[in-house]
């Protein structure tokens, strides 16, 4: 569980894309990189937990719960960081996850914010 209430989407989600350009848009200005990142550890019994679901195959439902909502956390916290900066929009929009160490895995959510007015 996190220590701190997540952010809420501070963008509209349609303004965040993966790709350079937002059809219908125009860029106007590029208020810089963003990020979220968020640290995570496993707990006891989630690791028990999902240790007894490999027993039986299939999707390990508590990892993949985790992993979701940490997802969820660091994308909510790039969005409110390009919304401090003044951003309505990020384009190239990217996932990234290291193991920092021994069941603590780092995941950060980044991208380039930038302003944005329809065409």
């Amino acid at each position: 569980m996190s220590t701190y209430p997540p952010p809420a989407h501070s963008l509209d989600p349609a303004l965040v894309t993966s790709a350079l350009e937002i059809p219908g848009h125009r860029i106007v200005r590029n208020v810089g990189v963003v990020r979220g990142i968020v640290v995570r550890s496993r707990n006891l019994f989630g690791t028990i937990g999902a240790g007894l679901q490999t027993l039986v195959g299939g999707d390990i439902t508590i990892f993949t719960e985790l992993c979701e909502k940490t997802r969820q956390d660091s994308y909510a916290m790039m969005t409110l960081h390009a919304a401090q900066l003044g951003a309505n929009a990020v384009i190239s929009f990217r996932y990234d996850a290291n193991e920092l160490m021994n069941g603590v895995t780092e995941v950060l959510a980044y991208g380039t914010a930038v302003v944005v007015e329809k065409l």
